[in-house]
This record gives C-alpha cells, sequence and structure tokens, in this order.
C-alpha cells in the first residue's frame, strides 16, 4: 500500500462505470475512463523510456487528461513535477536543469516549445499535451488488455517535487514522499467527513497543493465525483453549485462570490461543506459569507511543503481567523528564535512535525538541514500562537512573503531582476492590501544617481512580463529617492507597506 495509486485504487466504486469527472461542457469520465487512460499513459511513458524514479515535469493546462497523467507517474513509481502554466522560458530554463527530467510533457504554447528549450537537452523526451486534453502524449498512448503493473514502492520514495522559492530567490523544489500524501489524505478525508455522495466543484489549479493533493485525493479516496472547471469563473462556479456539496477554494473564491448578484441562499441548499485555505481569510468575508448562506467556511493551514497542517474542525466551533487545531497526528508548536517553547497565546514562530512533514528540498541537502530543528520540527517560516483550545492563529509571514491570490509570491526573486535591469540602484517588493487577490504585488525602486530620468512603469512591468510569471509581476512601481532603512541599513518595508497600503482599496462586496 506504499504506492499512493495503490490507496486510490483500493477506494474506486465497485461499478468503475460510475462517475469520476465532469466538465463544464458536459464531457463525462468515469473510473473505468480512469484506469483505462492512465494505464495507456503510463504504457506510453514506459515506451518512452520511463522508468521507477525518473523525473516527469509536465507544464500542461488543467484537464481530465492532465490528471490521468499524474495517476500514471503515480503508477509508475516516477516522480511528477508539475510546473504553472505562467512560468517564463528563463523560469522554465531553471527548473529543467535543476530537475534533469527523463520527460517533459507541455502544452503546445509553452515557451519549452516555442523558445526551443530542449534544444540542448537531448536527453530529455518531449511530449505535448493542450489544454482540450489532446497532443502527442494522448495520440502516441499504447492501449493493452492487460492492466498496467503498479510499482512497489517504499513509503521513503518521492511521488512528487513542488517548487518554492524564499529568500535566496532561487526556487527549491520540495520532495513529497508517497507516505505524506498518503498520511495526509487519509487524515484530511477522514477529518472534513467525505464520503461516496459528495460531489466536488473544482476549481483550483493543479501544479498545487491544493488542486491536485488536498481536492483530488478526497475525491478518490471516496471513489466520488467531481466537476472540473478549467479555471474559476464565478458565473461557472455560482451555475455549479447547486449540482455539488463541496467547495475547496482561496479567499479570492469567495469574496467574488459574495459580489454575484445570483449567489443566494438558494444558490447553496445542497452545499455540505465550504473550505478555504492557501491565504488568510479577513473575518468580514467569513461573516458576510455566513450571513448571506448559513455556512461557516471551514478554514486550513498548510504549504507545500507539508500538505495540509491544521483545520477548524467539521463538527465543533469553526473560529474566523484561525486555522484550527493540528490535525490528527500532527504536532505543532510555537517556539522563539532561540527555540524555546511558549505556552498559550504566546506569539512566536510555527513549528511542525508529523508523516506529513517533506522528505528536504531537492538537490539541497544544506538547505534542508537549515530549515529542520534538530529534534525533527520542520520551521515554517510563519508567525502565530495557539490559543488555550490549540487553535492556530497565523498572526503575519516571516522571509516577507506575499500572497496574492493564493500563490506564494518571493519579493526576494523579484528583487534580483529588477535589480539587474539597466539605470535601477535597488528596490524593494513588497505586498499591499488588495480587495481581490488578498494581496497585491509592488515594487519600490531607486535609480542610479547618473539617471536623471524617472522611471517608464508600464515599459518596466512589460519587461518583468518577459521574465517573472505574471503572477509575480509588481501591479505598481513607484520610484522614490531613497528607500527607508534602519540603524543596521536594512531597508524597512513596513515603513514602505504603511505608506502604499490604501494603493488599491476600494469597495468590491455588497453591505
Amino acid at each position: 500500500m506504499s504506492n499512493l495509486y495503490t490507496l486510490f485504487k483500493e477506494r474506486f466504486p465497485k461499478d468503475l462505470s460510475q462517475n469520476f469527472i465532469e466538465t463544464k461542457e458536459g464531457k463525462r469520465y468515469s473510473y473505468h475512463d480512469l484506469t483505462l487512460t492512465t494505464s495507456a499513459i503510463a504504457n506510453t511513458m514506459q515506451n518512452a523510456g520511463v522508468k521507477k524514479g525518473d523525473r516527469i515535469i509536465f507544464q500542461v493546462h488543467k484537464s481530465p487528461e492532465a490528471i490521468f497523467l499524474y495517476l500514471a507517474c503515480l503508477k509508475l513509481g516516477a516522480i511528477s513535477v508539475p510546473l504553472n502554466t505562467a512560468y517564463t522560458a528563463a523560469e522554465l530554463s531553471y527548473f529543467l536543469d535543476d530537475i534533469e527530467p527523463a520527460l517533459v510533457v507541455c502544452d503546445p504554447e509553452s515557451p519549452i516549445l516555442t523558445e526551443q528549450l530542449l534544444s540542448k537537452r537531448t536527453k530529455m523526451t518531449l511530449l505535448t499535451l493542450d489544454k482540450q486534453g489532446k497532443g502527442t502524449l494522448i495520440e502516441n498512448t499504447i492501449a493493452k488488455n492487460n492492466a498496467q503493473v503498479i510499482a512497489i514502492l517504499g513509503e521513503d520514495e518521492i511521488a512528487c517535487i513542488l517548487y518554492t522559492s524564499g529568500t535566496t530567490g532561487k526556487p527549491k523544489g520540495a520532495m513529497i514522499t508517497h507516505g505524506n500524501l498518503a498520511s495526509n489524505a487519509l487524515t484530511v478525508h477522514q477529518s472534513w467527513g467525505f464520503n461516496e455522495e459528495d460531489i466536488l466543484l473544482h476549481s483550483l489549479p493543479i501544479f498545487h497543493v491544493h488542486g491536485l493533493f488536498v481536492a483530488l485525493n478526497c475525491v478518490l479516496l471516496s471513489g466520488t465525483s467531481m466537476i472540473f472547471l478549467s479555471q474559476f469563473d464565478v458565473n461557472d462556479v455560482v451555475e455549479c453549485l447547486p449540482k455539488t456539496t463541496v467547495l475547496m477554494g482561496v479567499p479570492t473564491f469567495y469574496t467574488r462570490l459574495l459580489s454575484h448578484p445570483n449567489f443566494i441562499k438558494k444558490t447553496v441548499e445542497n452545499m455540505r461543506l465550504f473550505i478555504s485555505g492557501s491565504a488568510p481569510l479577513l473575518k468580514e468575508v467569513s461573516d458576510m459569507f455566513y450571513t448571506r448562506t448559513g455556512h461557516r467556511i471551514l478554514e486550513r493551514y498548510g504549504m507545500s511543503e507539508t500538505v495540509m497542517i491544521s483545520s477548524n474542525p467539521l463538527n465543533g466551533e469553526r473560529l474566523p481567523g484561525s486555522v484550527g487545531p493540528a490535525l490528527p497526528g500532527i504536532t505543532v508548536r510555537i517556539t522563539t528564535d532561540d527555540g524555546r517553547v511558549l505556552g498559550e497565546n504566546e506569539t512566536g514562530n510555527i513549528e511542525v512535525s508529523g508523516p506529513n512533514v517533506f522528505k528536504g528540498y531537492w538537490r539541497k541537502p544544506d538547505k534542508t538541514k537549515e530549515e529542520f530543528t534538530n529534534d525533527g520540527f520542520f520551521k515554517t517560516g510563519d508567525v502565530g500562537f495557539l490559543n488555550e483550545h490549540r487553535y492556530l492563529t497565523i498572526a503575519s509571514r516571516s522571509k516577507d512573503l506575499i500572497i496574492s491570490g493564493g500563490y506564494n509570491v518571493y519579493p526576494k526573486e523579484i528583487e534580483i531582476i529588477i535589480n539587474g535591469l539597466e539605470n535601477i540602484n535597488e528596490s524593494a517588493v513588497i505586498g499591499v492590501p488588495h480587495p481581490d487577490f488578498g494581496e497585491a504585488v509592488l515594487a519600490v525602486v531607486v535609480l542610479d544617481e547618473a539617471n536623471d530620468k524617472d522611471i517608464d512603469e508600464s515599459k518596466l512591468i512589460m519587461t518583468l512580463k518577459q521574465q517573472l510569471a505574471a503572477y509575480k509581476v509588481p501591479k505598481r512601481i513607484f520610484q522614490i529617492d531613497e528607500l527607508p532603512t534602519n540603524v543596521m541599513g536594512k531597508i524597512q518595508k513596513n515603513v514602505l507597506r504603511d505608506q502604499y497600503q490604501n494603493v488599491f482599496k476600494k469597495k468590491i462586496m455588497n453591505e
């Protein structure tokens, strides 16, 4: 049972003709389709020379076939490396060199193809998969009558590598094992009461923990179905809600739903559960949602390195602004910078241990060692406190992390690129409140002393779009004469945040 696919297969419905995925367009995929297509893709990958332990990069749009590709990787014991479709050629070149994949599957419009990134990387096989689920991956599928053998694996073997940036600006790959995913899937599935009657409304991306692991795993462990939207569109979500029972989303989903005229109590009569994560949910939004629908959104906490850590209870008090107690089998503690464990309602560093915690960073043993305590706790980089009932509240984030629309953005990565541009002396990238994205990325720059011209903001933004995924690009760039610093010369980003916090202030929700 160490292979995660085996765990899923044991939970498939007895009648494999049962629905697994239904798209917005009404196309249906049964569990029988899942089994056949996953095996066919696995056969194609084997024919291309893929073997257990090989890394498979896929940078593809969301489609049922992309899900089958991920499941085929699990089945073979290959390591899937899902990448955001927004990544630029420069970002993708780094990932290709770092991972050295045996196989790359990408959209035909990906820079991997258009910029011929594999021309000098001859050992990597290339297949395509577009947003309609078509391409050479599917055209070359090799169907066999016999069932594909499921690779025998240990719990500690890597299932997936997810890239996350950090203070150095260089993304690092978090190695997540079959054991990590299996233990967390079973815990979350039980904690949130998933059952065979549930129908999930899936409108999350699938290159992220939230959509690929949390949402998908709950469906597969229940042997149930999901309505599969290619992206979040508030009109589509409002239309589909009456046909579903569970929605997982980020705070942006809920602010947009509240602004929709047809989002009323009758719309959610069939709903059992609304879940929010990946970014802080404002108490005002939670309260407004409860008033409108009678549902209290369940907030939870997770990250790439740990999958889910804590959750407000399914049955019991859901405390707005809190992400609830640690999930069963997981330990959360709060510490000082020198490692002293703090008590109730004392704010400090959030550390976590448990079977959900990742194996380490790909090819970065020193960084892995740095991020773990001597007694095996992972340093999340977040700051918070536990109340008397062990409910966790995240007070702030260290490392200057920005969460925009549910995506993690690390300022250092952007600052390195801005500082390398002509006429720029230094920069500071900050997150400021945004009514739709939660936070928006904003940059403040200082020009070289010899430069006597002001910046062309729109031109500078266009330049950054060529090097950074769209969600990382600053929405505004401001020029000042000097960045504020403390006595030690460190840039005071808190001063900048105070100065620019109202840039995007506007009212988007009805009273």
